[in-house]
C-alpha cells in the first residue's frame, strides 16, 4: 500500500481542521501493535482526519511508528509535532444494501374528528397506517388500489 500524498495547499487546510481535535488513539510504550493499528484503522474510517499521541521517548522511534501507520493504513501523513501525529483518509463511502421485498413501515397518524356538540371537545384518535392505506378526510382508514398496469407491450 502507498501512502497518499498531499500538496501543501491541502496539508494547511488539514492542519487548521485538525487544530482542534484531542487524540483517538494512543500509541503506549510497546509501540505501534496490530490493536493500535486497527482502532486506528476504525477512526480513520469514522472521521477521516484523526491525531495520534505516541508516548514513545525516542524521537526516531516515533518517527518511524508515523510513517508505518501512514503506510499501513494508506492514509497521508499531515502533520508530526513532537509526540502529536495527525493521520487523514479519505472517509468510505457507506454502501446500503437494498431489501428485497422492503414494505414501508407502518405510521401513527392522528386523526381530529369534531364533535357533535357544540359544548363538547374534539374526538382525538391515534390511528395504524400501513405502507398500502391511505386516511381520507373524515378520518378513515382506506386501502389503497393497485396500481393500473400497462395492456400496451411486455
Amino acid at each position: 500500500m502507498t501512502a497518499l500524498i498531499l500538496n501543501s495547499a491541502q496539508r494547511r487546510e488539514l492542519r487548521a481542521q485538525a487544530h482542534h481535535l484531542e487524540p483517538v488513539v494512543m500509541i503506549g510504550a510497546d509501540g505501534l501493535t496490530p490493536a493500535v493499528t486497527k482502532e486506528a484503522d476504525a477512526a480513520l474510517n469514522a472521521h477521516g482526519l484523526i491525531k495520534v499521541r505516541a508516548m514513545m521517548d525516542d524521537r526516531a522511534a516515533r518517527e518511524g511508528a508515523f510513517v508505518t501507520l501512514c503506510e499501513t493504513l494508506d492514509a497521508a501523513p499531515v502533520q508530526h509535532i513532537g509526540k502529536l501525529f495527525v493521520i487523514w483518509r479519505p472517509i468510505p463511502e457507506k454502501v446500503k444494501a437494498p431489501e428485497d421485498k422492503a414494505k414501508a413501515a407502518p405510521r401513527i397518524v392522528k386523526v381530529v374528528k369534531a364533535s357533535k356538540g357544540k359544548f363538547q371537545r374534539p374526538q382525538v384518535k391515534s390511528l395504524r397506517v400501513m405502507g398500502n392505506e391511505r386516511v381520507t378526510a373524515g378520518g378513515i382508514v382506506k386501502r389503497a388500489k393497485p396500481r393500473m398496469q400497462s395492456k400496451k407491450g411486455g
